[in-house]
């Protein structure tokens, strides 16, 4: 039978040591780093000092979290402005650093990325009613992140070329 590997604690040292190299891979949310903690076994004044120590010597910053969060998820998966704000919430990040971000996504680049996901969908749809493919691109949008009231201004103006 498989046995379940049982997770090595670690020092404090070698819990600070590792936390470094985890952040220096990519940019973590607190919480990311707090929950790699707690599974290294740390917990009270030494998981919050070594957070603090990550925090002073910038390998944790939640700003650039959050601005790289929300840029990547834009850009690659083409995710609307609703959704970046619903998963750093969920990953624990201020309401401050989320607005900044989401106010940092172009609007013309956002407003065109909208429009690029709304064709291929459209190409993609086999109905011939009006009004079923306009709810199935409407809702596609919407699932992605983006507003429902320019999802709905965009789906009536692709509608009416």
């Amino acid at each position: 039978m498989f046995s379940e590997g049982k997770k090595k604690f670690l020092t404090p040292l070698q819990a600070y040591e590792r936390m470094k190299k985890y952040c220096a891979y990519q940019e973590r949310s607190h919480s990311e780093v707090r929950t790699q903690l707690l599974e290294h076994g740390l917990r009270g004044n030494e998981l919050e000092n070594i957070l603090v120590k990550l925090i002073e010597e910038n390998f944790l910053n939640e700003e650039r979290f959050s601005n790289a969060f929300a840029g990547g998820k834009f850009r690659m998966k083409s995710w609307g402005k609703k959704k970046i704000e619903q998963h750093l919430k969920a990953k624990g990040v201020s309401s401050y650093n989320i607005k900044q971000s989401i106010k940092d996504i172009d609007e013309d680049a956002y407003k065109i990325a909208m429009m690029k996901l709304l064709e291929k969908k459209a190409a993609t749809l086999k109905d011939t009613n009006l009004f079923t493919r306009k709810q199935k691109l409407s809702s596609y949008l919407i699932s992605k992140g983006y507003e429902s009231a320019i999802v709905y201004a965009a789906v009536k103006k692709f509608f009416e070329k």
